[in-house]
């Protein structure tokens, strides 16, 4: 099991103001470990959700991956059981769309930009039978 993934952020702050009070994650610790680094971890909410450690870039190459951790592919997965209600969510919140919702053969999906410019997929799973 994947526990953790770390994402280069700009500002512990601003991360955590878009990642809790926007994206409606939890916020799981934010621990000080020295005067400019802390331990901060958010998660979805519901069971079983993978966190995020929201990781201060501390040098220049860190700097230059911001926004861009994945080279402009969709960097992490967004799983919900109402798709309808949490992409009105990201609307209400002023969140940019990047592409608009469709109907994949995995589920219904869009593709939204976190306060940095890296790509989630917002994703309804398809129903599938289990035998």
């Amino acid at each position: 099991m994947i526990a953790q993934v770390a994402i280069v952020v700009k500002g512990y702050d601003e991360a955590i103001d878009f990642y809790v009070h926007k994206l409606g994650f939890e916020l799981l610790e934010d621990t000080p470990l020295s005067a400019t680094k802390r331990w901060v971890l958010v998660r979805p909410q519901g069971p079983g959700a993978c966190a995020l450690l929201l990781a201060k870039a501390a040098n220049d190459v860190q700097v230059s991956r911001i926004g861009n951790q994945t080279g402009g592919r969709v960097f992490l997965f967004l799983h919900t059981d109402n798709f309808d209600r949490d992409y009105q969510h990201l609307l209400a919140q002023r969140i940019r769309i990047v592409r608009e919702p469709t109907v994949e053969p995995y589920g219904k999906v869009a593709v939204f930009e976190d306060l940095y410019g890296n790509l989630w997929d917002l994703v309804e799973p398809a129903q599938t039978t289990t035998l």
